[in-house]
């Protein structure tokens, strides 16, 4: 399982790279057992759920703060362009209304669950100033 959070201060080429990231991170074990196979490698599909709470900030107090999301304009713009790219890798998506709520039922198949954000990414751009 793959998290993907959107934030206020994302960009397009943001979603564009997270969906590049989440189809071809080897996650999936070859015949070894070993975590070696992408998405595409094993003709997976994506079940892509728009939830602003993985911006949830719970550093302070006891209620999470949302405001790092991405406000509802934007997030449903980046959530149906990331959801393009990886379309556009020959992987069947399935995606959640953005803004709906949903009862999502999964079923994961081994212990990886893996978040990933950009934050980091545009620390390493300033850096390279």
């Amino acid at each position: 399982m793959v998290l993907v959070g959107v934030g206020a201060n994302d960009r397009p080429e943001d979603g564009e790279r997270l969906a590049a990231k989440v189809a071809g991170l080897r996650i999936f074990d070859d015949d070894a057992g070993k975590m070696s196979r992408a998405l595409t490698d094993v003709a997976g599909s994506v079940l892509a759920v728009p939830q602003f709470t993985l911006y949830g900030d719970t550093r302070h107090g006891r209620r999470p703060d949302f405001a790092g999301a991405a406000p509802p304009d934007l997030g449903r713009r980046l959530f149906d362009a990331f959801c393009g790219v990886l379309r556009g890798t020959g992987l069947e998506v399935r995606a959640g209304r953005f803004g709906a709520a949903m009862r999502v039922t999964i079923e994961a198949d081994g212990p990886v669950t893996i978040a990933l954000a950009t934050d980091a990414w545009r620390e390493a751009e300033i850096g390279k100033g």
